[in-house]
């Protein structure tokens, strides 16, 4: 029998905590209507953790979950499924927790190497469909591929034997090449000072890996790709294998060694003509879009003053900061490049999107999530849920916002009206969980109207907990 979970960990109670079944369900209720032009799936992956964890539990080390939203014809259906991994399995069969994948020195005593030569990792974390697969990412291994109809697990992989490092969770591809290109941090092994660039092309084929030093180990978690430019923000989120081994923490705040980008050519580019321009302390997890113009590259972020969510390497918290979306910009024609920043936007945001068909590109809209400050978290009240999903209009500056009210949105996907469709002409995609019934629904936007509320909401009788990144899959 399974061993129930924490109740003091915040991360394994609602709204984060996992659900323990998976199901199918056709036909949801819907509530208002549905587009008729709408039609394909819309994923959501987060961790889903099966059995009580070992050690201290944090989502990053939860069993990845798959939640698809097949819509079609004004109708939706539903399915979810857990990850198979290595890992899955063998506590699946064994019935309890044996690893921890944050940490080696806390797995079962017979599986204590597993952490450094397992190829599946949790699988947690976000979605891509390229190449004529679904493949969910968790950045510290390779991606694993299921089925996009079924979410049946079909197994790590490595672009037939060509990938040998990890994938980022933060793909970006070209809307016009259909190239995908991605990375891997510590790509040489564990903690060790580089990334990894690669390069799919539109059938899925790997074409081509640049390795390139980085200043220190860090955990790179998002990137920059413009029509010119590839860059590789390197921030003081540092890994330490000997810190760990001597019961600190693998991954922390060193808010003193500094912010380097690492700009290359994205056509060409090798670690030799790689610039490292500095730039002022700060973090960002997550960037909007970024392109370039006459040798300038602007990107924006959802920046912070420090990382939240790592310690010091002392073990101690780091200070509390709000993210708000921040405009990097980095002229290339200077002798000696540095990036300047500066907020354009007043309010707290996370997870932002732009119109995929502008990635890389100059564009107008952007979209995000962000608290309006009326929905708080029980275990401290200092913390503030996010229940607000956000329009920006980078030409005019104007703003427009919808309050879910006593309900959390996920990242909310912009999905094109047609593929001729004028920029931000489309959708906002969002799974909305209710504080008060503990149920998700699907809400469905006008992207350009947020503020009109919901075109219609899909529900479902339970919850998809709260996780982290999503996915779009067009539809016939």
């Amino acid at each position: 029998m399974a061993a129930p979970m924490s109740a003091t960990n915040p991360f394994l109670n609602f709204p984060f905590g996992s659900v323990q079944m998976e199901c199918d369900a056709r036909d949801l209720i819907v509530e208002g209507e549905i587009p008729a032009d709408l039609c394909g799936s819309l994923y959501r992956a987060g961790p889903n953790q099966r059995f009580n964890p070992r050690g201290d539990y944090h989502l990053f080390m939860g069993d990845g979950m798959v939640h698809a939203f097949h819509i079609k014809d004004g109708k939706v259906d539903y399915n979810n499924r857990w990850v198979r991994t290595n890992k899955w399995k063998l506590e699946d069969r064994e019935g309890r927790t044996l690893i921890n994948p944050l940490n080696p020195f806390e797995c079962d005593p017979q599986y204590t190497d597993f952490v450094f030569t397992d190829k599946d990792g949790t699988a947690n974390t976000a979605i891509v469909w390229h190449g004529g697969r679904l493949l969910v990412m968790e950045e510290g291994h390779p991606p694993f591929e299921l089925d996009p109809t079924t979410l049946e697990s079909i197994g790590s992989w490595n672009f037939r034997g060509k990938l040998n490092t990890a994938m980022t969770a933060h793909p970006k591809v070209d809307p016009v090449t259909g190239e995908m290109v991605f990375f891997a941090y510590m790509a040489t092994g564990p903690f060790a000072a580089d990334v990894m660039v690669h390069k799919v092309n539109p059938e899925g084929i790997l074409t081509e890996s640049t390795l390139i030093p980085t200043p220190y180990s860090a955990m790179v978690h998002d990137f920059i790709v413009t029509e010119n430019y590839i860059v590789i923000p390197v921030m003081p989120i540092t890994g330490s294998l000997e810190r760990a081994m001597e019961g600190g923490p693998p991954f922390a705040w060193e808010p003193e060694k500094g912010v380097f980008l690492g700009v290359m050519p994205r056509h060409g580019g090798t670690a030799e003509n790689i610039r490292w321009v500095e730039m002022d302390l700060g973090f960002a997890f997550h960037f909007m879009n970024g392109y370039d113009k006459d040798g300038v590259i602007t990107a924006d972020a959802c920046q912070l003053e420090a990382a939240p969510l790592f310690p010091t390497a002392d073990g101690k918290s780091t200070p509390r900061s709000a993210p708000q979306l921040t405009r990097w910009t980095i002229d290339m024609n200077a002798a000696e490049p540095r990036a300047v920043f500066k907020r354009i936007d007043e309010f707290e945001s996370e997870f932002p999107q732009c119109d995929p068909r502008y990635t890389g590109k100059e564009y107008r809209h952007g979209w995000y999530t962000s608290p309006d400050g009326e929905l708080y978290s029980g275990s401290n009240e200092l913390d503030k849920f996010y229940n607000v999903v956000g329009h920006v209009d980078h030409e005019t500056g104007e703003v427009d916002r919808y309050s879910c009210g006593q309900a959390m949105p996920s990242e909310a996907i912009f999905v094109p009206a047609s593929k001729d469709a004028s920029e931000g002409e489309g959708y906002l995609l969002t799974v909305v969980t209710s504080f008060e019934t503990r149920t998700s629904s699907l809400y469905i936007f006008n992207a350009l109207k947020l503020s009109d509320g919901p075109l219609a909401k899909v529900h479902l009788s339970h919850r998809v907990p709260a996780g982290f990144h999503g996915g779009w899959r067009p539809g016939n």
